[in-house]
């Protein structure tokens, strides 16, 4: 009901009639007696005692907000028989509207604050990397298919010289000037030269996560995750652990979450499979270990990394990923109430 009220707040307040007919479609729509202005209130004589103290006031301040705005737009009409609208400079200036965060921003910030009630700390780097950085040091052999021109945007002239193709660079350069225990997720923007679609884009951006001490198991990480996926998508979520291959990480998996809109049942959203692939993951190989300088035979930890934009896709059922940089303010309107 909340969600609702959020909802018809907004459509009040960027409402502009053209003409008289069309104020009047917007009086009935709201306030007519199948009018959702006019539902909301005998759903407000159902709820409970405690909810009436709660949602009551909300729902006056939007029927006064909706009154005032009929008043304000009639106004406009009234010394025009034709229907135009007529400018009355003695209105008061109309408040430009609230703005909000972007999808990917809000995203980025619930995953950090999840890892950081975990301990894990922010790091990061630049997108501008180098050869060792983005590769060598993370066991990448030089025929590695992720090296071909395909995939990665070089610097022209200097092939040593590259953006970023995920933050894994900034976990070498935290290895590199930090000793263990090392416990930080690493956020950050990504490329990589790859045919924009409605589920890939050259733009991207990921979250990676990393964890060194002694005695780190893969049971260490399969706990961190799960416990991230029920912050993420709900208490009842379950993962499952697939083997995969990452040269930086030995053994590997991906990581898949309980589809929550069919709990599990099966949905055109997971493809009948009940499970959506959400990240990557697996134990840190020691050769990764031993190029940043720590010892692979007295530390051991794991690794993992995600997409923010295909998590926000999942979250709220965002089937176009183009939609997140194409800057509609339509869209993004939708994620007000999610400040």
């Amino acid at each position: 009901m909340r969600e609702q009220i959020d909802r018809l707040r907004r459509e009040i307040e960027y409402f502009t009639a053209e003409n008289s007919k069309h104020l009047e479609e917007f009086r009935i729509r709201i306030a007519g007696k199948k009018g959702e202005l006019t539902e909301l209130f005998d759903r407000f004589k159902q709820l409970l005692p405690e909810d009436k103290k709660l949602l009551g006031r909300v729902i006056n301040e939007l029927k006064s907000l909706f009154e005032s705005k009929l008043k304000e737009q009639k106004l406009l009409f009234e010394d025009s028989d034709s229907g135009e609208t007529v400018s009355d400079k003695s209105l008061p200036a109309s408040a430009d509207g609230v703005g909000s965060r972007h999808p990917v921003t809000l995203i980025r910030n619930e995953i950090l604050e999840i890892f950081s009630h975990l301990g894990f700390t922010v790091a990061d780097g630049p997108e501008i990397e180098d050869d060792r950085h983005v590769f060598s040091a993370l066991n990448f052999p030089p025929e590695h298919p992720a090296r071909d021109m395909q995939d990665t945007f070089f610097v022209e002239k200097n092939p040593d010289i590259l953006l970023r193709t995920h933050t894994s660079s900034i976990q070498v350069r935290v290895m590199e000037s930090q000793k263990p225990p090392i416990r930080v997720v690493c956020p950050g923007r990504v490329f990589r030269n790859e045919a924009i679609s409605a589920r890939a884009h050259c733009i991207f951006h990921q979250v990676e996560g990393l964890y060194i001490d002694e005695e780190v198991s893969f049971a260490d990480m399969k706990q961190t995750l799960l416990y991230f996926a029920r912050e993420m998508f709900g208490s009842k979520t379950e993962i499952r652990l697939r083997p995969s291959y990452f040269p930086f990480t030995e053994p590997s998996a991906e990581m898949d979450v309980s589809c929550s809109i069919c709990g599990g049942k099966g949905c055109n959203i997971c493809k009948y499979t009940g499970w959506l692939e959400v990240l990557g993951c697996g134990m840190v190989d020691p050769n990764v270990l031993e190029s940043c300088g720590i010892d692979s035979k007295r530390y051991s930890g794991y690794a993992f990394g995600m997409g923010i934009e295909r998590t926000a896709m999942l979250k709220w059922q965002v089937k176009d990923l183009r939609l997140y940089f194409e800057n509609d303010v339509r869209f993004l309107r939708q994620f007000q109430a999610a400040l």
